[in-house]
């Protein structure tokens, strides 16, 4: 898979609604009879199986990726529900009644590390599809060429230029979030990104060479009067490179097909 080409899929909004992400492959799910709860999937769902009747799901054909859950009878017995995405990935949650849920709306994470993979490396080879984010520092460039989005996933594509006749070590490769201003009396407060997969030579950038990376981060938004910083340190040098990225940039990431 070289070239991922962008898909037009319907964005599906739950304002105002309580969401939690869903960390472990089994977890628990509390559903109730005249409250219906979205389970937000990665990828668009293939198989649904219920442990017994006292569950009702119905699939939105406008969004493959979303179940709908709840319950057909009050105070059932607890029993489970597998959910089989186009990934190859099985989500198993055990679930029981509650008359008033927490939580009605669930984005469930990627667990499949291959998929991550898959994708990473296919960007890998992706033509540029975006302009104006760059660094340099004597003779060595960092440009971001591509963003990209799958479910709950961001990728970010990354050239790095060396046109020294030095080779580039690469110390430290770091995604934040920052504040765009520091007062006089603030300290800077940084969030770091931990990615989800690396795809792409991250240690060595060799002389008169370039690299591609790319690296898959949770979906985010960047907040007001804030902007995301990548980072990149040179071991042992000086030419160390910083490139920002506001909002309007990655707005402009494109959608990922699905697995095939």
């Amino acid at each position: 898979m070289k070239q991922l080409v962008c898909l037009i899929f319907g964005c599906w909004m739950f304002a105002c609604l309580p969401a939690r992400q869903v960390s472990a492959q089994v977890s628990s799910l509390v559903i109730a009879t005249d409250k219906t709860t979205s389970l937000i999937f990665p990828f668009p769902i293939l198989h649904v199986d219920r442990g017994t009747k006292d569950i009702l799901v119905q699939q939105v054909k406008e969004a493959d990726n979303i179940l709908l859950v709840k319950a057909a009878a009050q105070k059932f017995s607890e029993t489970n529900l597998s959910v089989v995405t186009n990934d190859g990935s099985v989500y198993t949650f055990r679930v029981s009644y509650s008359k008033d849920p927490s939580v009605w709306v669930w984005h469930i994470p990627v667990q499949n590390e291959t998929t991550l993979s898959i994708y990473c490396n296919g960007i890998l080879d992706n033509k540029r599809t975006m302009r104006g984010i760059s660094d340099h520092s004597w003779d060595m460039l960092a440009t971001v060429v591509g963003i990209y989005i799958k479910g709950n996933v961001m990728y970010y594509q990354l050239k790095l230029e060396n046109r020294s006749p030095i080779n580039y070590d690469v110390e430290l490769l770091k995604f934040y979030i920052r504040d765009k201003k520091k007062g006089k009396r603030t300290a800077t407060q940084e969030n770091e990104l931990t990615p989800l997969y690396v795809a792409g030579n991250t240690s060595q950038v060799k002389a008169n060479c370039n690299n591609t990376i790319v690296v898959a981060l949770d979906k985010f938004t960047i907040p007001d009067k804030k902007y995301l910083a990548i980072q990149i340190l040179e071991k042992n040098g000086g030419r160390h490179l910083l490139m920002r990225i506001q909002n309007n940039k990655i707005l402009k990431a494109i959608l990922l097909p699905d697995l095939k």
